[in-house]
């Protein structure tokens, strides 16, 4: 059995839980392997801003801290902004895998130069950031927002119309900006995935659940991240983390 965790990067109850857990559908994982998600104990309200990066940044820290010591074999982020995967890697001694830069380095061994797609420009520096980080910035051939406010908790739910205009945007990156590939830039647009890959003529990655394939093969193989790169704290302090989330959560509960 293979047991992997998928953090959500908001506080979501059931239902809205139910919804990232959708992903699920396109991702036909062998026998044998579990997949659970669990959501954020708070979270900023967006990620627009590097006030947002840095409580996305330890709330999803927070909450992947005992994945090992629970049983998982590895960890997956929900989000493309792949928040929390380095401070994760650096605790953890199974995969962390952030959705970003897996579907970035695929993209690469699709086809030369890649495209995001995605809801609106405040998310531009989440992707900027993390192909900065990974050395692939040069491979991206743009980016193409349709400027429609995001819903992280309801996902594309009343939001029919945005697929024409995803469809829009994702052609004009390949016609006119030279992509060959197209990547979705939120895994919280996981339902536009099918629609999008049925109306163009290039390869369109879903990060979601290319993230769990990749957590389970590593997880097979018996490969995780390096120590020279993820160094451990030579003192951790994981319980001030929690009292800092628990605080927190009491906080947005009062509010």
């Amino acid at each position: 059995m293979t047991r992997i965790l998928v953090l959500a990067p908001f506080p979501l109850d059931a239902e809205q839980l139910a919804l990232r857990a959708k992903q699920l559908d396109a991702a036909p994982l062998p026998d044998g392997v579990e997949v659970d998600f669990k959501p954020t104990k708070a979270a900023p309200a967006n990620y627009v801003s590097h006030h947002d990066y840095v409580i996305a940044d330890m709330v999803l820290f927070e909450s992947g801290l005992q994945a090992q010591a629970d049983g998982y074999d590895a960890v997956c982020i929900d989000t493309v902004s792949d928040s929390g995967v380095n401070a994760l890697r650096s605790m953890l001694d199974i995969p962390v895998i952030g959705p970003g830069r897996s579907q970035y380095t695929l993209a690469c061994m699709l086809g030369r130069r890649f495209g995001i797609v995605t809801m609106w420009k405040q998310w531009f520096p989440i992707y900027e950031k993390v192909l900065s980080e990974i050395g692939l910035t040069d491979r991206c051939a743009g980016i193409r927002s349709i400027d429609v406010t995001p819903d992280n908790r309801n996902l594309l739910a009343g939001k029919d119309h945005a697929l024409p205009l995803l469809l829009e945007a994702a052609r004009a990156l390949v016609s006119e900006d030279g992509a060959d590939v197209i990547c979705l830039g939120s895994t919280t647009m996981h339902e536009a995935h099918a629609h999008l890959q049925e109306n163009l003529d290039v390869p369109v990655i879903n990060p979601g659940p290319l993230s769990y394939f990749i957590a389970e093969a590593l997880a097979d193989l018996g490969l995780t991240q390096s120590r020279s790169t993820y160094p451990s704290p030579q003192v951790a302090k994981p319980e001030m983390v929690h009292a800092m989330l628990d605080a927190a959560a009491r906080t947005e509960a009062g509010s």
